[in-house]
């Protein structure tokens, strides 16, 4: 059975940096196509990251430059590493896992993850 626990969300100021963790059990993060998400309230979910089994990375142009993906296969979790916040980006936070065989771009763009964890709140305070 799959498991996805995200943690490390939280409230911070604009311009602060939060790192969210996605504890994995059932999936070898470290050989899988991982992602993450996002949804703030009346919004639709949007991907915002997603990285490949051999680490390469895509990333939704509202956060390129400022989150960074990336895998521990030693702890098989994933993060997301959050700089330069912005009010924008609060929203719960989804990992997702396993892209079905789509390209990680693909995958982000629509959605196309067999997993997905139960998300962590962002809020980011102007």
């Amino acid at each position: 059975q799959v498991q996805l626990v995200e943690s490390g969300g939280g409230s911070v100021q604009t311009g602060g940096s939060l790192r969210l963790s996605c504890a994995a059990s059932g999936v070898t993060v470290s050989t899988r196509c991982m992602g993450w998400f996002r949804q703030a309230p009346g919004k639709e979910r949007e991907g915002v990251a997603s990285v490949t089994s051999n680490t390469n990375a895509v990333y939704a142009d509202s956060v390129k430059g400022r989150f960074t993906i990336s895998k521990d296969s030693a702890k098989n979790t994933l993060y997301l590493q959050m700089n330069s916040l912005k009010p924008d980006d609060s929203a719960m936070y989804y990992c997702a896992a396993d892209c079905r065989g789509y390209s990680a771009a693909n995958a982000m763009l629509k959605g196309l993850f067999t997993y997905w964890g139960q998300g962590t709140q962002v809020t980011v305070s102007s």
